[in-house]
């Protein structure tokens, strides 16, 4: 049987299709045996006769299942809207699985309620009890509490807790946390929010193996919640699988185009219209698209922005008089500019400003360069504006040699290079913020489609806050579409005080 089970599936196909009935009988056990061992979806449409859903994001989280099993040490971090099944797959199933696997492993559970953790680890022992024969394992006698129980005849089992609860008992293999804030109240908490990552260090990390894995699954609340906090402490140790309800992006996890819903057969897009409208906008972000927002704005205003945002089908009767593509290097001092800020905007005769695109991201020296010749290119923009405070003029040769580069390859479309505009941004950020953020609040600046990281960086940034590059190019970008002497193409390098007296 080791030989049929090498098989490719379509060979073992042919071979139970020339097999006796007394064979084929028997292979279907092989095959069922095989089922069980693959993943937890599989386990699951084994022991529910295929009545377990199934889609491709919960696919996602079985191959998370499958490389802890296979000795990786993972952390993985997955986001994902309600009623996507993520719990049933992480907290029921995926145990259930592993210690079918790994029966001498201990598995460690928790969520944001005592209750509801134990929940899940009696489900895991109710399965494990109806299903003994055929998943090969049993509960020890004497240790069958829905918190904690063991597996007969081995050192393996699973113990369940509340965040901020203790995980006693041996060390565990793989911990997985399932939604450790109950809702935005808990989340918005910043005393709750201290407790949830006191929690993680002092006590669900010192419960783990040496190589032991860590799968958290959410629903995104604020910023700062679990795994806001991770990501800006340690974002290199951490598999990131970000799935909002609506894609948002072209490198979606499961290769979805930019409006396409997470789970069409279940919720499709507008069932999530729906859902959206009677959430409001807040808790759609958040809890739908993973992309926590804060009540209230600092300098910038949620209604500004998405009381004047356009579509892109809307966007194609406006006629722009001028285009520019704005960068901000990254170097600064801080946390938050470790990201190279590029930002085309655009502005119409009529004084209307349009956020066109944000190609900003983690771009080394020539990367940047690059990539904003290439979007100047696709948009044919007349100027290049570019911050120069930590890199002189170097932040210039960048550019002209990444323009020099796309002529050599003939990427250039005949373009003559776009003027290189200056910044030299000296004065506070307050400063060159406020103007910009006064056209929006006029609704004379409109998104063109939606850019939740630029968006989140403008309506959470602080005058005082280290300020994001992707904001502080989108500022760049439209102070120089603003400022009088630019009504012309033939602007002129400017300095902070380019729109003083501009009203």
């Amino acid at each position: 049987m080791d030989a049929y089970r090498a098989l490719p599936t379509a060979e073992r196909f042919r071979v139970a299709r020339r097999a006796s009935p007394e064979l084929r009988l028997h292979l279907a056990r092989v095959e069922r045996d095989m089922a069980l061992d693959r993943s937890p979806g599989a386990l699951a449409a084994v022991l529910t006769g295929g009545k377990e859903m199934q889609a491709p994001h919960l696919d996602i989280i079985d191959r998370i299942y499958q490389r802890i099993d296979a000795g990786e040490r993972i952390r993985a971090m997955v986001t994902m809207p309600p009623r996507a099944g993520k719990s049933r797959r992480t907290s029921r199933w995926g145990p259930a699985w592993y210690l079918r696997k790994q029966p001498d492993h201990r598995f460690m559970l928790a969520s944001y309620a005592a209750h509801l953790a134990d929940d899940h680890g009696r489900w895991v022992r109710n399965t494990i009890t109806e299903h003994a024969p055929t998943l090969g394992i049993n509960l020890k006698y004497g240790s069958q509490a829905a918190n904690r129980f063991d597996i007969e005849g081995h050192e393996g089992g699973m113990v369940t807790a509340g965040v901020g609860g203790a995980l006693t008992g041996r060390g565990a293999h793989v911990a997985a946390v399932d939604d450790p804030f109950k809702g935005s109240e808990d989340a918005s908490s910043p005393t709750q929010r201290e407790r949830v990552w006191d929690w993680w260090q002092s006590v669900l990390l010192t419960r783990l193996e040496p190589n032991g894995s860590v799968l958290l699954v959410n629903t995104r609340w604020d910023d700062d919640d679990l795994s806001g906090r991770l990501l800006k402490e340690e974002p290199e140790d951490w598999i990131v699988i970000d799935l909002p309800a609506i894609a948002l992006t072209a490198d979606d996890p499961l290769g979805r185009q930019p409006g396409e819903a997470l789970w069409p057969s279940r919720f499709n897009v507008d069932d999530y219209a729906r859902i959206r409208k009677s959430v409001g906008e807040r808790v759609w972000w958040a809890l739908y698209q993973q992309q926590p927002r804060p009540l209230e704005g600092g300098v910038w205003q949620w209604a500004w922005i998405t009381g004047n945002r356009v579509s892109r089908a809307q966007f194609l009767g406006i006629d722009l008089s001028r285009v520019v593509v704005a960068i901000d290097p990254s170097g600064g001092a801080g946390t938050a500019n470790d990201e190279t800020g590029i930002v085309a905007a655009g502005r119409t005769s009529e004084g209307h400003y349009y956020v066109t695109e944000d190609r900003s991201g983690r771009h080394g020296a020539n990367a940047w360069g690059r990539e904003a010749c290439l979007l100047a290119v696709e948009l044919k923009a007349d100027a290049l504006v570019v911050e120069t405070n930590f890199g002189g003029d170097m932040t210039r040769q960048v550019l002209i040699q990444a323009w020099n580069e796309l002529e050599r390859q003939n990427l250039t479309q005949g373009m003559p290079m776009p003027r290189i505009v200056e910044v030299n941004a000296k004065q506070g950020k307050r400063l060159r913020a406020e103007p910009i953020a006064q056209l929006y609040e006029q609704s004379l600046v409109h998104h063109v489609g939606e850019w939740p990281a630029l968006e989140n960086q403008m309506v959470t940034w602080i005058p005082g806050m280290d300020s994001p590059d992707r904001m502080d190019a989108a500022v760049h970008a439209l102070t120089e579409l603003a400022d009088p002497a630019s009504a012309r193409v033939g602007s002129t390098s400017y300095t902070d005080r380019r729109l003083q007296g501009r009203r």
